[in-house]
């Protein structure tokens, strides 16, 4: 299967100038002015702040359409000039579980119908599947092109469930289905994702483009020069604290690497999210650590901004990314960038991020994480080449590479918009002609 990435960048640059110059984006269940790592908020919110402000550099208007979860949060936030946060009073403005906003959704396509700057866009792009429930519904009122990104996927969670935990319900694999099928474009983080689709959905490769997400290189950077660390070396999860996330096998992993580095701690960053509640939150981890006798070199910290999570990798001697499942793996791409191995799950979004920056192991064993983690401890060449490595690979993922290919897959949407209108016009002129012709006769 081929996809739209080369093709979609080059006949953009055919065109006369970008013919898109508003979009508006899509975030439902989730702001990008929330902070990534507590509730919904993760790499679905960065990718959209930074994407927006980009765009906004290059001089197209970005207007991103949120949920209000709070009664405090004004109608408008201008991020920068040329990006606006618009809060849609859509049920109670008050966090909803992302299970329920479901039963909100037409409230929000009604707010969003009345908004003033409603129908003054040139494309839609919708972000998880709950935005492209909307989205398919306003994109024709608006007469606009519809761009989808699911960044994660019900069949895919399904298919890689932590122990105990619940399947996605029908509602989101069949909503996931018709926006699939529905949108002018779906954008794919990665290859994996877009075999995902096309195996399960049958869509083909002129409807799937991909688009990774990026780096914000001038922020996270190695910075100064690495000391050996006091206290001894420290090992970082950062993430919702959720079992998809694998937190407890963070945990287990720094319990059999103290078997050989017994000073080696860890750090996690990060809150409960979802059905982590009860189940992999502070608490529960902590009660974890306890278990398996290392809760004193656990240390918990809430979710940090990004200005600060920087100093939490640079002081990493690895990132441990455990994740069952994972579309991009954004965390794991800016441990890289400032120079710090991962150790992670070989699942397709890590394998996309991580090649020679890290091991990904096949299966989810602490004890065969520790083993890479150790060796990343005790090996100190392997451990250089492999930040080495995982520099390189940072450096050639960047948001303005990101920004460069959605401009072109929105200009290529357009454009195809444009055309079949044109064809319908010429086949309905075409028709009247015959018409008039046989009435003649």
């Amino acid at each position: 299967m081929t996809t739209q990435a080369g093709a979609t960048t080059a006949r953009a640059e055919d065109r006369d100038g970008p013919p898109v110059r508003r979009v508006a984006v899509l975030s439902v269940h989730t702001s990008p002015l929330d902070q990534p790592g507590t509730g919904d908020g993760g790499g679905l919110n960065v990718y959209v702040r930074e994407v927006a402000q980009r765009m906004a550099a290059q001089g197209v208007e970005v207007d991103v359409f949120t949920r209000r979860s709070d009664p405090a949060q004004p109608a408008t936030v201008t991020i920068v000039p040329g990006v606006q946060v618009h809060h849609l009073d859509a049920g109670p403005a008050v966090p909803v579980a992302k299970e329920e906003v479901t039963n909100h959704l037409c409230a929000f396509l009604l707010a969003l119908q009345a908004h003033p700057t409603a129908g003054t866009h040139d494309v839609l792009h919708a972000h998880y599947w709950l935005s492209g429930w909307v989205g398919r519904r306003i994109a024709p009122r608006w007469r606009v092109p519809l761009v989808q990104t699911f960044h994660t996927l019900g069949v895919l969670k399904n298919a890689t469930l932590a122990p105990g935990d619940s399947p996605e319900p029908p509602l989101r694999l069949h909503g996931e289905e018709r926006v699939a099928k529905d949108a002018d474009r779906v954008l794919v983080l990665t290859c994996g994702e877009a075999r995902l689709l096309h195996t399960t959905y049958g869509l083909s490769g002129a409807r799937l483009t991909v688009v990774p997400a990026g780096v914000d290189l001038d922020r996270f950077s190695p910075g100064p020069t690495r000391v050996a660390p006091v206290g001894g070396p420290e090992l970082l999860f950062v993430g919702r604290l959720q079992p998809l996330k694998g937190p407890d096998v963070a945990v287990r992993t720094l319990a059999e690497v103290r078997r050989q580095v017994p000073d080696a701690r860890l750090r996690i960053v990060g809150g409960a999210s979802g059905n982590g509640q009860g189940r992999t939150g502070p608490a529960e981890l902590r009660a974890l650590a306890d278990e398996l006798g290392v809760a004193d070199a656990v240390t918990f910290e809430d979710a940090v901004a990004q200005t600060r999570l920087v100093e939490r990798y640079r002081a990493a001697e690895v990132l441990l990314a455990p994740s069952r499942s994972e579309t991009f793996g954004l965390v794991a791409l800016e441990a890289q960038a400032c120079g710090t191995p991962v150790v992670g799950a070989d699942v397709p979004g890590l394998e996309a991020v991580v090649r020679g920056g890290g091991t990904l192991v096949p299966n989810h064993d602490p004890v065969d994480h520790a083993a890479a983690v150790v060796r990343l401890l005790t090996d100190p060449e392997h451990a250089a080449a492999t930040r080495r490595a995982g520099l390189a690979a940072a450096r050639s993922a960047s948001w303005d590479r990101t920004v460069e290919r959605l401009l072109a897959v929105y200009a290529d949407v357009v454009a195809e918009r444009v055309l079949a209108s044109a064809e319908r016009q010429a086949a309905s002129t075409e028709v009247a002609a015959v018409t008039a012709e046989r009435r003649s006769a």
